[in-house]
């Protein structure tokens, strides 16, 4: 079966109408497709409170404003009806009282009683006029203004009273003392900017480096823990008896050097003994004297077998010149 255009447009309208009006009354505080349970109010002033606003008890949400209408045309009092969504057992002796907060939010708040007795479908709660804030703050500064305000006129009249007794040059002088209290106090209250004071900005550098030492308190711990682990272990080394031992070292170094220092043993005796000393340098001369004898005559200690015939000549009695420390002879000048 075929559906024509008209019958898919207002199929459409009646389900946006349905909806338009669903979500008004939702709006409104009125719920449709929960089942309700209204409660009435009386005021004499509502207090800036409007229909859906919150229906609070002990902060938490049970409810909306449904309705607010006037008791009569004389307007002897407002009836304010309460919708519960919530499951909840209000007391009979219930107070029902409106709340407005400083962001000017206002709410109807219901303070619960103790009997055991609860309030059905249709009951009116009693009603109970809660001051606003600003009227409870302005309540409670007004008496200390009025303190304030004598305690200022208490003070002007001892002023004058002192400035009537002092003479010219007093009353001068009290003026700078009061002139230079003033200057203090401007000193103080540049001292205390919350911005840009050097107290504030004492606080903001304390501020930043306990800051820093908690980002590193780890790190922190850390270094403790070592330096813990390090004392430890230097506290179970036997350290005295290393002691002891570095000092008995020592002695018997100072022993032995005292003996090399002596000519008692072989190392002293080749350190001390000049004598030992020349025979070395004798030794190592005469070595030097027949090695050279052999690199130049090298026949006479071979007897003729590899070089020829046997060399007769004398045998070297000095070492011949060093070529290592004698500087050689250009051939070419």
């Amino acid at each position: 079966m075929k559906v024509s255009n008209e019958t898919k447009v207002g199929a459409l309208t009646a389900i946006a109408i349905t909806l338009l009006i669903l979500g008004f009354n939702f709006l409104k505080g009125k719920s449709v497709l929960e089942k309700t349970f209204h409660l009435y109010a009386r005021f004499t002033d509502v207090d800036g409170l409007a229909v859906s606003n919150s229906v609070m008890i002990n902060g938490l949400p049970v409810g909306k404003v449904y309705a607010i209408e006037e008791a009569d045309k004389n307007l002897t009092g407002i009836i304010v009806t309460i919708n519960l969504t919530k499951n909840i057992n209000i007391p009979q002796n219930s107070l029902a009282y409106i709340s407005s907060s400083l962001l000017g939010n206002t709410t109807l708040n219901v303070k619960l009683g103790n009997e055991q007795v609860y309030a059905k479908n249709g009951d009116t709660l009693t009603t109970n006029i809660s001051p606003g804030l600003l009227e409870e703050v302005t309540g409670r500064l007004d008496p200390t203004l009025v303190k304030v305000n004598a305690a200022l006129q208490s003070m002007d009249s001892v002023l004058k009273l002192i400035g009537g007794a002092l003479d010219a040059n007093a009353q001068k002088n009290f003026q700078n003392i009061l002139a230079n209290l003033a200057i203090s106090t401007a000193h103080l209250n540049t001292l205390l900017n919350a911005q840009s004071g050097a107290l504030a900005q004492t606080l903001s550098n304390a501020s930043a480096f306990t800051g820093n030492l908690k980002k590193n308190n780890d790190t922190i711990t850390q270094i403790f823990s070592n330096l813990n682990a390090t004392t430890t272990k230097l506290a179970n080394l036997e350290l005295e008896q290393t002691l002891t031992k570095l000092q008995n070292v020592a002695g018997e170094l100072n022993t032995t050097l005292n003996k090399i220092n002596t000519n008692d043993g072989t190392l002293g005796l080749l350190m001390n003994d000049k004598k030992l000393y020349t025979n070395l340098t004798s030794a190592s001369n005469s070595l030097n004297v027949l090695l050279q004898d052999f690199r130049v005559h090298p026949r006479r200690y071979t007897g003729g077998l590899v070089f020829g015939k046997k060399d007769k000549s004398a045998p070297l009695m000095t070492p011949l010149p060093d070529t290592l420390s004698t500087v050689p002879v250009d051939k070419k000048k």
